[in-house]
């Protein structure tokens, strides 16, 4: 009888061995990914020219907070973040809407080609961005729409192949009960789809949210293509001006500069978190 509390010991001492190294290799992992946000905050608090002194200094001494408010009287750096703040919301909520009820439909109707329209779908995936970028240019150019913001934000409101498999396979997940129900009661398709499928769709749409807001708020190659105008640029061009407006780059500034740009998709994923790892959880269910 001795031996199979002992036993059970045994065990629960190895699996809180195991527990402890899995949470001590985590943190190292964490720590070491962490470095660079930490040395980009302490960088924009120090004084310039002591950003690359060696040994490197973690204390900035003295903190220098006026670098923020030299970046915003050095540059319209309120105007470039507004603007990408504008171009990266509109393209959520067009990523959300347009996505949404394309997936609806792949997952829930029944009609001639849809596997096959489906297949078109996903193979857009395998399309490299470069090989539809100056077919989507000169789109945009015959139909007069350069230096407008709506180059950036409009096609978001097409949906995206991602976006499209993203949400079909979650919706794919929700019992078909639930539908019928509805369709007894006297809901429309589209009663369904926002009355039902969208409430119930949280972590899907959080983490389509998450994506789309992030590839559109640290999108430069867009701007630097489309935009001219210097009042209409956005937050990702105002960084990258400071390597070739000024003489000497001003790292504290750059690097006060990077602090704010991260913020918003960090406060966007730390509101968002429980839904997008449950999003990306749930979507790889069914096919």
């Amino acid at each position: 009888m001795a031996a199979y509390p002992r036993g059970r010991a045994l065990r629960t001492a190895k699996a809180m061995g195991r527990a402890f190294v899995v949470y001590a290799v985590l943190m190292i992992l964490g720590v070491i990914t962490a470095v660079p946000f930490i040395w980009m905050l302490i960088s924009s608090l120090k004084e310039p020219g002591t950003l690359f002194l060696y040994p490197p200094r973690w204390i900035p001494d003295p903190v220098r907070l006026r670098n923020y408010v030299d970046l915003a009287q050095q540059m319209p750096f309120a105007t470039f973040f507004l603007n990408s703040t504008k171009i990266a919301l509109l393209s959520t909520v067009g990523s959300l809407l347009a996505c949404s009820l394309a997936a609806y439909a792949f997952a829930r109707f029944n009609f001639v080609g849809k596997s096959f329209l489906f297949a078109v779908t996903i193979s857009c995936l395998m399309v490299p961005y470069q090989v539809e970028l100056i077919p989507v240019f000169i789109i945009f150019y015959k139909l007069g729409l350069m230096d407008k913001h709506i180059v950036l934000w409009g096609p978001a409101f097409t949906g995206s192949a991602f976006g499209v498999f993203l949400l079909r396979q979650f919706f794919m997940t929700l019992p078909g009960e639930l539908e019928d129900a509805a369709r007894i009661d006297g809901a429309s398709r589209l009663g369904i789809y926002w009355r039902i499928f969208l409430p119930l769709s949280g972590p899907a749409l959080t983490t389509l949210a998450i994506f789309t807001f992030m590839g559109s708020w640290n999108d430069l190659l867009g701007p630097v293509l489309y935009l001219s105008t210097k009042s209409k640029l956005t937050l990702t061009i105002g960084l990258a001006m400071m390597y070739h407006t000024w003489g000497a780059t001003p790292w504290h500034l750059v690097m006060a500069g990077a602090v704010v740009s991260v913020l918003p998709i960090l406060i966007v994923y730390i509101v968002g978190q429980k839904y997008f790892v449950q999003g990306i959880v749930m979507t790889g269910l069914k096919m």
